[in-house]
């Protein structure tokens, strides 16, 4: 286990395989039918540093299978009472950091499960992986806070992300100026050290 060769990046990193973009690769959201070009969230820029991203077809299958994983194991199990402090909706999937995180959760479940996990494998899972991620997703100021959070008011609401910090808005609105002119050198300040 560990980072494959000397100086890889974080979204070079691989254990057991699997590097973090596969882990977080399923947030994308896939073409319209009908449409020639894919409409994704780029995992791959300086913004989000994680490798492949799943479009498509491709999406939609994973998706499926993690509503799957997620409507009859994690739910019925884990998923305790929906109230103001552990909110849920029963529309996550329209919540892309709540796929990245359940995506995530379930990889780490079929790593762990393997019997090459030892006998240990699922409770690390619950240990290291269920508590922080559940806690993460239903947390009362978290990503379904604006959801349902009590079964008798089903609601679905996605909350606006923060703004661009300051640097990248400056960045784009010097971008959309133009190349800055270089200044001129000054004579009279004589040399520079």
């Amino acid at each position: 286990m560990g980072s494959e060769g000397a100086g890889a990046g974080f979204g070079d990193a691989e254990v057991d395989g699997w590097s973090a973009g596969h882990a977080l690769g399923l947030v994308a959201l896939g073409a319209e039918e009908g449409e020639g070009e894919v409409q994704s969230l780029d995992l791959t820029g300086p913004a989000f540093p994680f490798g492949p991203v799943l479009a498509g077809e491709e999406y939609e299958d994973e998706l499926d299978g993690l509503g799957d994983w997620v409507d009859d194991f994690l739910l019925p199990v884990y998923g305790a009472e929906v109230t103001t402090a552990a909110p849920w909706c029963p529309r996550w999937q329209e919540h892309d950091g709540v796929v990245a995180w359940l995506h995530a959760l379930r990889l780490a479940c079929q790593q762990h499960k393997d019997p090459e996990a030892g006998l240990a494998g699922m409770f690390v899972w619950h240990r290291d992986f269920l508590t922080h991620a559940m806690a993460a997703v239903r947390a009362p100021g978290g990503p379904l806070s604006a959801c349902m959070t009590s079964p008798d008011r089903p609601t679905h609401r996605l909350l606006p992300g923060p703004p661009a910090s300051a640097r990248t808005q400056e960045n784009s609105s010097a971008q959309a100026e133009g190349p800055a002119a270089e200044p001129e050198p000054d004579d009279a300040s004589g040399p520079v050290s």
